[in-house]
């Protein structure tokens, strides 16, 4: 679970963004590396080691494929109950990739 103040938790988590270009273009977590999972084991290392890894998709359910592969390959990893769709119920900030206020799609 990532803390509200995320500009407070940078130095202890990284946001990793699972989703697909369309998803993460829409809106996301201002911040965030953007990693398809797809894309996830061609890329791990883009993937920092000194920090907790707090996994991100829409629902919760592809980030927590992901935070179960990072967990096998010892990387420190949580998942972002309730995705992005929840982060936006709760009323938190993510932007478009064009700067504008995020939506979820």
């Amino acid at each position: 679970m990532l803390p509200a103040d995320l500009a407070a938790a940078r130095d202890r988590y990284h946001v990793l963004d699972v989703r697909e270009r369309d998803e993460w273009d829409a809106g996301h977590i201002e911040g965030a590396r953007h990693i398809p999972l797809r894309e996830l084991a061609a890329r791990l290392d883009e993937i920092p080691r000194d920090k907790v890894v707090v996994c991100v998709c829409r629902s919760g359910h592809r980030s927590e494929s992901a935070r179960q592969r990072l967990d096998r390959m010892g990387i420190a990893a949580e998942n972002l109950e309730g995705g992005m769709a929840g982060w936006a119920r709760a009323g938190l900030a993510h932007v478009s990739s064009r700067g504008a206020p995020g939506r979820v799609i």
